[in-house]
């Protein structure tokens, strides 16, 4: 069976897990990682005899599989990687972690037993069949594992990874899919593993030359270990300090300059200046001021803007401080204003990164246009997240708005602005977002008029426009007016959903929705239909989404974004694995890529009808039991002495009671009860063994039903009956949330406003009035 992609990620971590016991997520990582790069480079080189990767004798997975059980299995792991480290010039790169570490691994059989299971998970895997190469299986499990490590890691050890949908925003904001050809360059100064580095390199169409420097040494080696998985061999990541040594440096002893810089430093660090004076940097890259002491953000940023190219463009997270922080950064940030190399500001939701819960902001540099610039384009996505166990996650939809808008510059009240230097230099130089973006929910007002006279306020109603722009005669339905300045509800409450949905303009509206769904499944059909093993998913992926979200931005109502997502979910829930195994496959019937209830309804509907009318009657006899002895199975019921030791009604058990009453006059009504309760019994024994043969029988006919279709069935199938038709059902899931926000709303006002205080105030006095004279009957007076 082909390889899912979804499986083979959960049972990869599942399994490694499992094996992990009470050692930190962050240092048995190092094991894992460097075992799945091990299989990776043996597998390729068993695929391509020209892989750039040697597997030396003595160095490859296979080895590795001999050494199983093996008591001094710890050892032979060291030499055997070490053996493809020394002959690749990876050496402290993959042979960082030491397989025969007792204190880690654990002791005799346990080491032993532990590296034998380990070696097992990956020893099970096959990748050298999957026919899907553009799509980097083993470099996506490798990001798979590095998202979890980062999450099971903890706030100080979880920042080797930036999250990979952060990496597409600024992979796509910094315009790098213009690059020209794999010759010009990109660079990471704290590339931790590299998952930025490669998310923004692989936006680029024809390849990028990569570089990037990274402090800490084991993070280094995954960074390498991450670009060969990638099949990015020839990226140059180097090991030290980037702030007090980069590496990087040109011919004239200046830093070497990239078309494109990313990074995603650790924020705030307090000794960033360790190893260097900053006063007098060799590379001159603080001259537009030197950041304090115990801050090293703007550090970062400079050294970034130093790296650049003259035509070179670049972005950097960093924390909101840096956009508001005065005394030396104001002074900083001030002149990058008026050196006009920023470009723009998006800032983002809390609680995305593993290193921190705090907000922050990508700062996106551009030096080709800055002498001409007179602005700051600012956007404010802080809203737009889910939430993803302990975290935050950046949903697609989200992904897709802030690049939209970034790239339109065009102003969208709550979310983005191009504001200009002259507007930021009144604000002192202050780039705090909230001075520019109201994001802010307006407050629902209280009318005190309406709650003392009645009547809804038309600004209330009028706020609504949205919906009255294309329902006009809707707002008529439903609204009358009252007095001026004030409506009344035409309907009741209780009526509110079914007067909108039951509305002329809203069916045609509805009718209008999927008609645009219409014309799209028509153009994409013939697509998903000609699926081959040379189609790569995820440029399928993108072309579907990028043709769905145009065919919706031009609806009202229905966010277009909302309906993308319902797509980008499904591909991730079920498309994406359908498409691997098409790939590897073909378009042959399976249970795996049709589910057996599809092929029941396409072909056999009245065999189920047959079976649901079955369960009907097992479930009328089931709830007449459950009546029944809710009604007499009470301790003084008629039921009462029939039920076993464990308080239940059996067949035996019933059986028994009859046996002994029978010949008492008096237990007629009792023996009746019993005899209704066992034929019940009989009845829905009956029908539930016939719910099972019809089940049985039914399973059979479908699994030979598997055997008979052709490619064109198992196509309409998979492409009509399962992908598009669970995505119509979710463009009916957007038009029913429309409509409920609609009636939520009305039904808001109407109930707020339903009793005006003076009726309520006369309800209460009568009330009052009531419990007045029951007191007195009762020879009480209330004081």
């Amino acid at each position: 069976m082909p390889l899912k992609k979804s499986e083979l990620y959960a049972s990869l971590w599942k399994s490694c897990d499992e094996l992990r016991g009470g050692m930190d997520a962050s240092q048995y990582k190092d094991y894992v990682l460097v075992l799945l790069f091990v299989k990776y480079v043996t597998d390729k080189a068993e695929r391509s005899p020209d892989s750039l990767i040697e597997v030396p004798y003595g160095g490859s997975f296979r080895d590795m599989i001999l050494a199983k059980g093996d008591k001094e299995i710890g050892d032979k792991l060291n030499k055997i990687i070490r053996n493809l480290a020394e002959a690749n010039d990876l050496t402290g790169v993959i042979d960082v972690a030491d397989f025969n570490d007792a204190d880690k691994l654990g002791r005799g059989k346990e080491m032993v037993d532990r590296l034998t299971k380990l070696i097992g998970i990956f020893e099970g895997l096959d990748f050298t069949s999957n026919r899907a190469d553009g799509d980097d299986l083993l470099g996506d499990a490798y990001e798979y594992l590095m998202r979890h490590f980062a999450t099971e890691s903890g706030k100080s050890k979880g920042q080797f990874y930036t999250p990979a949908e952060v990496s597409q925003v600024i992979a796509k904001v910094i315009g790098i899919a213009q690059a020209k050809n794999a010759s010009q360059t990109i660079y990471d100064p704290t590339c931790g593993s590299g998952s930025l580095l490669l998310k923004a390199a692989a936006e680029a169409r024809t390849g990028v030359t990569i570089y990037g420097q990274e402090m800490d040494n084991a993070t280094a080696a995954l960074a390498e270990m991450n670009m060969i998985l990638h099949n990015n061999e020839t990226a140059e990541i180097w090991q030290d300090n980037t702030l007090s040594s980069p590496h990087w440096i040109n011919t004239d002893g200046g830093l070497k300059t990239f078309d494109y810089v990313v990074a995603n430093p650790p924020f705030s660090t307090k000794a960033w200046s360790n190893g260097f004076d900053p006063s007098h940097d060799l590379y001159g890259r603080f001259e537009d001021g030197i950041p304090p002491a115990k801050n090293g953000d703007y550090a970062f940023l400079l050294h970034i803007l130093k790296s650049m190219k003259s035509s070179g463009k670049g972005a950097v997270i960093l924390p909101h401080g840096v956009l508001f922080r005065g005394g030396a950064e104001g002074g900083i940030r001030k002149n990058l204003i008026q050196r006009g190399v920023i470009q723009g500001i998006i800032g983002l939701p809390a609680n995305l990164f593993y290193g921190t819960g705090i907000p922050a902001c990508i700062i996106v540099l551009d030096k080709a246009h800055a002498t001409g610039r007179k602005g700051i384009f600012l956007i404010d996505a802080a809203k737009g997240f889910q939430k993803d166990g302990n975290k935050n996650r950046l949903r697609q939809r989200d992904i897709h708005k802030i690049v939209d808008a970034f790239a339109r510059q065009s102003d969208i009240p709550g979310y983005a602005r191009m504001v200009s230097h002259a507007e930021i230099a009144s604000n002192d130089y202050n780039l705090n977002l909230p001075r520019y973006i109201d994001s802010s929910t307006p407050e629902d007002l209280q009318d005190i008029a309406a709650h003392l006279e009645g009547g809804i306020p038309d600004r209330d109603v009028e706020a609504m426009g949205d919906y009255w722009a294309i329902l006009p005669g809707l707002k008529d339905s439903l609204f009358t007016p009252l007095r001026e300045g004030y409506s009344q509800v035409k309907v009741e409450p209780s009526q509110v959903r079914s007067t909108i949905f039951e509305h002329p303009e809203f069916e045609a509206f509805s009718q209008t929705i999927h008609a645009l769904f219409e014309d799209w499944r028509g153009m994409v059909n013939p697509t998903l239909k000609a699926i081959t093993p040379e189609v790569h998913p995820k440029a399928l992926m993108e072309t579907l989404g990028e043709s769905l979200l145009a065919t919706f931005k031009p609806s009202a109502l229905v966010d277009p974004y909302a309906i993308y997502q319902h797509l980008m979910t499904y591909w991730v829930e079920t498309m994406q694995d359908d498409v691997y195994l098409l790939i590897d496959d073909g378009w042959k019937a399976s249970p795996e890529l049709i589910p057996e209830d599809l092929v029941i309804h396409r072909y056999f509907p009245q065999d189920q009808e047959a079976i649901d009318a079955l369960e009907a009657e097992r479930d009328v006899c089931s709830r007449e039991l459950e009546e029944l002895e809710e009604e007499h199975g009470g301790e003084d019921g008629l039921l009462s002495e029939a039920k076993t030791d464990k308080g239940k009604l059996s067949k035996v058990s019933m059986s028994a009671r009859l046996n002994d009453i029978r010949r008492d006059k008096e237990a007629a009504e009792e023996k009746k009860l019993l005899e209704q309760v066992l034929s019940t019994l009989e009845k829905a024994s009956k029908a539930g063994k016939a719910v099972k043969e019809a089940q049985k029988i039914l399973s059979a006919t479908v699994s030979k039903q598997y055997g008979q279709l052709d490619s064109q069935a198992v196509k309409h199938l998979v492409v009509e009956d399962k992908w598009l038709t669970r995505l119509a059902e979710d463009v009916q899931a957007e038009l029913d949330r429309v409509s409920q926000a609609l009636t939520g709303r009305v039904k808001e006002l109407a109930e707020r406003y339903a009793t005006p205080l003076p009726k309520l105030l006369e309800e209460v006095d009568a009330l009052s009035a009531k419990v007045d004279a029951h007191l007195q009957q009762m020879g009480f007076v209330w004081q």
